[in-house]
């Protein structure tokens, strides 16, 4: 036995076997070197015991009963096994040992804000926390990645705990998963694909509702960012930009706070989220603040820092961004697209501000240069973003027949998304075209301006909601007599039909003129 002491704790270390034969000794030699020690905090130190029978542990639980602040770590999977089914788990602290994992020249498949997933052979990974002191961590990550599952995302959960170097990691069986950032970098032709089912999954993500207090609110992070923004913005703009973020209402819809390419991995034909510690709740505009960040925002001014973290280049991040954004907000119209994007690069560039300079970025030229470059656009923006708030569920458009297309495409792709019967989607598509062309044709006449297209679903039962909102001439085309549709064409007028479609093909049709506005809603059960 070998002891070491301080004024805090002492610390015992127990070896090799202890049984009936050395049960008393072991115990003697404990007691000596508390002497002198009453209340001190004791630390059984068990990697190198090999066996206890049920005499050692009467040993420890008289010591127990001498020091009630007593922890056993370091122990091996048999001792622990004996610890447990004697109750002596919950007794007292006990800490099992943990085996030793090296990542010297493995494959970095991930990195993320907390830590970096090493690939250390075939079927496994290992994720290595900063965080030399990672054990709440990865206790965390755990029941989160639990919740996440039982929730319905796809992720991997630790099966193991192990040591890296001075800090901890968490193994998780990822057999031959590839991360997206890999299949970017190496197959840059699926890049459309890797688009499709990574938003795929972020839409997935944020349609789940999270039980209220189960994840940690984004919004309450956001708040702290902003706060600290106070001392480096103009008093206008850090009054602004705070007001911006306590204006977002709590929204317990989940998000994951670090989506980007290297967490999303394929692993046979499935697609799997991983790194999950930052998982969150609150609005949407955080998480695009994150993936702004990670493909264009840490690289704007240096172009190739992308290359060390994602393996790509920077066109291919700001391809990527794009293209993710508009395929997450179902449309193509770039003046939407532009608009939520500025929204998330208020909160991206605050982020990255505080975080370089809490990292000392003022004490370095390029951290300097990122940081003024960062501030430079974040005033830009809160000089013309009013609102962090926007909506995937409405797009607004040029009252124009050219832009049909685009209006149709963004209907489409919400009725895909809750698997619309066919029947439903055609009718639906025909009543979409009716409408939209009579606003084109007939609002703004002779001027222009634009429509607003709002699609939203309930459930129980499943229905689709379109509204239409429009700024022109206030017309009700419901109180238009419908056409006699018994009449044969030599009596009949030309036109007419396209409103007759739409309230035969739809369950419900209504208008209303408010606030200056033109709303027709139709609705269709599905």
């Amino acid at each position: 036995m070998s002891n070491v002491m301080n004024s805090i704790a002492v610390s015992i270390t127990l070896s090799g076997r202890i049984d009936s034969n050395n049960a008393a000794e072991t115990e003697k030699g404990i007691l000596a070197q508390l002497e002198g020690h009453k209340n001190a905090a004791v630390i059984l130190d068990a990697s190198a015991l090999e066996y206890i029978s049920s005499a050692g542990l009467r040993v420890i639980l008289r010591v127990k009963k001498s020091y009630p602040d007593l922890t056993i770590k370091g122990v091996s999977p048999e001792v622990y096994e004996i610890l447990d089914m004697t109750g002596f788990t919950e007794m007292m602290t006990v800490e099992k040992a943990y085996r030793v994992v090296s990542v010297e020249g493995c494959e970095e498949i991930g990195r993320g804000a907390n830590g970096t997933i090493y690939r250390i052979d075939q079927d496994n990974v290992v994720k290595v926390y900063n965080n030399a002191d990672a054990l709440e961590d990865i206790q965390h990550e755990r029941e989160v990645a639990k919740l996440a599952l039982i929730l319905g995302i796809p992720t991997a959960i630790s099966y193991d705990v192990v040591r890296v170097g001075e800090s901890y990691g968490s193994v998780f069986e990822l057999l031959n998963a590839k991360a997206f950032s890999n299949i970017l970098a190496k197959e840059p032709e699926k890049m459309d694909w890797c688009v499709q089912e990574y938003v795929e999954l972020l839409k997935k993500i944020h349609s789940t509702l999270v039980p209220a207090g189960k994840l940690p609110d984004m919004k309450e992070t956001a708040l702290s960012w902003a706060a600290f923004m106070q001392d480096y913005l103009p008093e206008e703009a850090s009054r602004k930009l705070l007001a911006l973020v306590q204006a977002v209402p709590h929204d317990d819809h989940m998000i994951h706070g670090d989506y980007h390419t290297k967490n999303v991995m394929l692993q046979n034909d499935e697609v799997l989220l991983i790194d999950m510690d930052t998982l969150a709740v609150g609005h949407p505009v955080f998480e695009l603040a994150s993936m702004y960040n990670s493909f264009v925002g840490y690289s704007e001014v240096y172009h190739d820092t992308i290359l060390g973290f994602q393996g790509f280049d920077y066109e291919t991040g700001r391809a990527f961004w794009r293209k993710s954004l508009s395929a997450y907000l179902g449309t193509s119209n770039e003046k939407k697209i532009q608009e939520v994007a500025d929204k998330a690069r208020v909160i991206g560039y605050t982020r990255m501000i505080r975080r370089s300079i809490r990292r000392k970025g003022l004490e370095t030229a390029e951290g300097r240069a990122e940081i003024e470059y960062w501030k430079s656009e974040l005033l830009a923006l809160l000089e013309h973003v009013d609102t962090l708030l926007f909506s995937r569920n409405e797009i607004e458009v040029e009252a124009d027949i050219q832009n049909l297309p685009e209006v149709q495409a963004f209907v489409e792709t919400h009725l895909e998304n809750v698997e619309c019967p066919p029947k439903a989607q055609m009718q639906i598509g025909l009543a979409v075209e009716e409408i939209f062309v009579n606003i084109a044709n007939y609002a703004y006449t002779p001027g222009r301006g634009n429509a607003i297209i709002r699609v939203e679903v309930s459930e129980e039962p499943v229905a689709v909601t379109i509204t239409f909102l429009d700024h022109g001439i206030p017309y009700d085309p419901l109180a238009k007599t419908d056409p006699d549709v018994s009449l044969s064409a030599q009596e009949r007028d030309i036109g007419g039909l396209g409103i007759f479609l739409a309230k035969k093909t739809m369950d419900d049709i209504s208008y209303e003129y408010k606030n200056g506005q033109n709303i027709l809603t139709l609705k269709k059960q599905l």
